[in-house]
């Protein structure tokens, strides 16, 4: 009986330690739920946190869709984004072209799609490029970007084009391609909505997922043959042989996937449907279960159909998946890392940082920042907090949109922004 007692008080103090942990990560007086979780971007501030629940969800078309495209200006004098007190944040290199997704070699370098010129491009340097160089040139809007195989001496590049998988050969420290790509998959979905293809290998190398988004808002796949294998996440062999649909119902991955170092799960930055209305439906940021169905295009957070397409597949309802982290929708959530570095203050450490690029269909715009999405033991709470914001101006124009983050060697974060076409470097200073 004492043994019982012993083992009893040791899982209840480990499991308030665990709590402990958890609320050191989630500053409780400055968390935003139920309505104000639905925030207005000109009103991000760092430390800020949010939790959006499928509860707090208003009916479709509780408000009119509106076309509110971005008004991308130059970025005002001295204007910089804002990180939370003790971070430093520098301009690393500008005058791009509409950078994209960022991958830090294991060498340090960094290497970057410019889609638009179809290129990959190494930065070597960490305060600013102090080598630059095009690593592969001639694709088709590359945007994946994955090192294999997965640890310290990587044989080859991936790049995941629009419509296709390839591969180069590599050896640390290479600033070009030493050989042609060699092509491992032609037959990609493409044309349609979604261009954009991340990759990401599972944590022993067996396996590689990329991510496709659907070609469309809300075609039922049933009668729309452009949907097939989209709105997926497909698996692959290295070698680039199709094994299956991993998971579905996504509805456009496409700005990122990645798998934690520390549970080998797979997750996902997903942009959520549109023409629902303001806050709906929220975009999400979700570790993938295998075989798991997330809803698009017949439901969306568990249950609720869409109204456009009520009444098909009612087999489906019960399975739909609701995402770990509910985004403010229509932020356009984009590239994710984990946060593996020792630079910042422990309580980051295993965290999930994510790139808001913002959209379109909302009065007040949303997304426009990278948030923090703070785990423990790879398991998330819901709740995500407004790290590096200041990307508009007052009156709501836009002069920076985030789109991928890495984490460097050096633990600093790294961050593609394709509206001021420059990449960020955000470092810890001090306390």
């Amino acid at each position: 009986m004492k043994h019982y007692h012993k083992l009893a008080t040791g899982l209840l103090l480990l499991a308030a330690g665990w709590m402990i942990q958890a609320a050191d990560k989630v500053d409780s007086k400055n968390l935003a739920t139920g309505q104000a979780a639905f925030a207005d971007a000109r009103t991000f501030k760092p430390g800020q946190f949010h939790k959006l629940t499928p509860a707090d969800l208003p009916k479709p078309f509780a408000t009119t869709s509106v076309a509110n495209f971005p008004k991308v200006v130059a970025r005002p004098s001295g204007a910089m984004p804002q990180a939370p007190a003790g971070f430093k944040v520098d301009l690393y290199v500008s005058n791009l072209n509409s950078p994209r997704e960022i991958r830090t070699a294991p060498n340090g370098d960094f290497f970057v799609a410019e889609s638009n010129d179809g290129d990959i491009k190494v930065f070597r340097g960490l305060d600013k490029p102090q080598q630059t160089s095009i690593f592969a040139t001639g694709l088709r809007r590359p945007y994946g970007i994955a090192f294999y195989p997965p640890g310290d001496n990587p044989q080859w590049v991936y790049v995941g084009n629009t419509d296709s998988l390839v591969r180069f050969p590599y050896k640390n420290g290479d600033l070009k391609a030493s050989g042609a790509p060699e092509k491992l998959v032609s037959d990609l979905p493409g044309g349609g909505n979604h261009w954009t293809r991340p990759i990401a290998f599972s944590n022993d190398g067996k396996r590689l997922f990329i991510a496709v988004g659907s070609a469309s808002n809300i075609d039922n796949p049933d009668t729309h043959n452009s949907e097939f294998h989209r709105a997926t996440i497909l698996e692959y062999t290295p070698e680039g042989k199709f094994v299956k649909v991993f998971a579905s119902g996504i509805r456009n991955a496409g700005g990122g996937i990645g798998v934690n170092p520390e549970t080998g799960e797979l997750w996902c930055s997903v942009n959520e449907r549109d023409a629902l209305g303001d806050n709906l439906v929220p975009d999400y940021v979700s570790s993938v279960k295998e075989g798991g169905f997330y809803g698009w295009p017949f439901y969306y957070m568990g249950g609720n159909p869409d109204p456009r397409l009520e009444g098909a597949h009612p087999e489906l309802k019960s399975k739909v998946i609701v995402p770990d982290v509910l985004i403010t929708p229509h932020s356009a959530s984009l590239g994710l890392t984990f946060y593996t570095g020792s630079q910042f203050p422990q309580e980051y450490r295993g965290d999930l940082f994510v790139a808001e690029h913002g959209s379109w269909n909302r009065s007040t715009r949303s997304g426009s920042e990278v948030i923090r999405i703070p785990l423990e033991k790879g398991r998330s709470s819901g709740v995500y907090e407004d790290f590096l914001t200041g990307f508009l101006t007052p009156d709501g124009q836009v002069w920076g949109r985030p789109v991928s983050v890495a984490v460097a060697k050096d633990g600093s974060l790294f961050v593609t922004d394709d509206a001021a076409n420059s990449i960020w470097r955000v470092s810890y200073a001090g306390k």
